[in-house]
């Protein structure tokens, strides 16, 4: 019998295509078998973390007629007795009644249909059109753990491309140009500079928001932990920004940060190029890692098939495991701590 796969799982999500659809298309693969045969090891999307970003490539193509999941093989029909007549007799007296397991016909493949019609696929930290990379799906058992993902607060990182030298309305290349301005004078000392002071300011918005005295002991085991950020809700905070390329009017930044969006880190490129005197656009938004999935573990669009999605969930079973045990269960510890207090009080008073 054929099962439904259940956990957490990542795909490469292109750009030019709406996460929506991305979603829709693994579970028609699923439903319908398409890619079935597609084999190869999990990739990057085409690339390196810090290279070119991957071709967009043509619209996600139709599906197979062939089910995946359908055409496993099924548990057999179920018996019930039946009296049938039995067989006349050669004297040709009349014919009695025997009993007999026939199947039911109920259970059979033309009467039910296909087992599976629909699957239920839960998307974790969208991706707008525009942005590429890492995209995570739960399916089955896995929706609840995207719940609990997204109560980790967990780092995403992100390779953003840039280009000095015009603006437009919407702080992409593709949007409508609002003005052009000269970038001779950026050198990369410059653009660190700037680096420098975004990573210092949002350094203090992250502490602000995580709600912990700096000066006690949980502090202390919580940066040993790297544990140190918001679990709650929060304007977007940078936890670390570098460049990774430099060629005049180009550039390509790495970001780290919590509770973003795409647009988010376009907006930060357009600042970047204001507080140099210039203009910048953003050229590219690819997502390198989110949480513990990171491009070595997403699923190409050939590999979105039955077994590849199963052999990937069994593969990052662990280290989910691992991490929401890390940070929900220190975090239920907090709450105790701070509890113990609290009660102490009320119980005095």
């Amino acid at each position: 019998m054929a099962a439904v796969p259940g956990g957490l799982f990542a795909v490469y999500k292109p750009a030019g295509v709406a996460w929506g659809r991305v979603r829709e298309a693994v579970e028609t693969r699923l439903l319908r078998g398409e890619g079935a045969a597609a084999g190869g090891r999990r990739g990057n999307g085409g690339g390196t973390a810090a290279g070119p970003p991957p071709p967009r490539g043509p619209p996600l193509p139709p599906p197979a007629s062939l089910a995946e999941l359908n055409a496993a093989p099924r548990r057999p029909p179920r018996q019930h007795v039946r009296f049938l007549p039995a067989p006349a007799g050669s004297d040709g007296g009349a014919a009695g009644l025997v009993a007999a397991r026939v199947p039911v016909l109920a259970d059979h493949p033309l009467v039910r249909g296909p087992r599976f019609r629909r699957l239920k696929i839960g998307a974790g930290h969208r991706l707008d059109v525009k942005a590429s990379g890492v995209f995570v799906l739960g399916i089955g058992d896995g929706n609840k753990l995207l719940t609990d993902l997204y109560d980790c607060h967990l780092t995403k990182v992100y390779t953003v491309g840039g280009l000095f030298g015009k603006a437009t309305d919407d702080f992409s290349d593709t949007g409508k140009l609002v003005e052009k301005t000269t970038f001779d004078h950026i050198t990369r000392e410059k653009l660190e500079r700037i680096l420098a002071v975004i990573q210092g300011t949002n350094h203090k918005a992250l502490l602000m928001y995580s709600n912990i005295d700096m000066k006690t002991q949980e502090a202390y085991e919580l940066a040993v932990k790297g544990l140190i950020r918001p679990m709650g809700k929060s304007p977007p905070i940078i936890t670390a920004i570098r460049c990774l390329q430099f060629t005049l009017p180009e550039f390509q930044l790495e970001i780290h940060c919590l509770h973003e969006t795409q647009q988010y880190l376009r907006k930060i490129v357009h600042e970047i190029g204001l507080e140099l005197k210039s203009s910048a656009v953003c050229t590219q938004v690819r997502r390198i890692r989110d949480g513990v999935f990171t491009l070595d573990d997403a699923l190409l669009r050939t590999q979105w098939n039955l077994q590849s999605i199963q052999n990937a969930i069994w593969d990052c079973q662990l280290k989910v495991k691992t991490e929401l045990e890390k940070t929900l269960g220190h975090q239920d510890k907090s709450h105790l701590h701070k509890t113990d207090p609290e009660m102490a009080h009320a119980a005095d008073s």
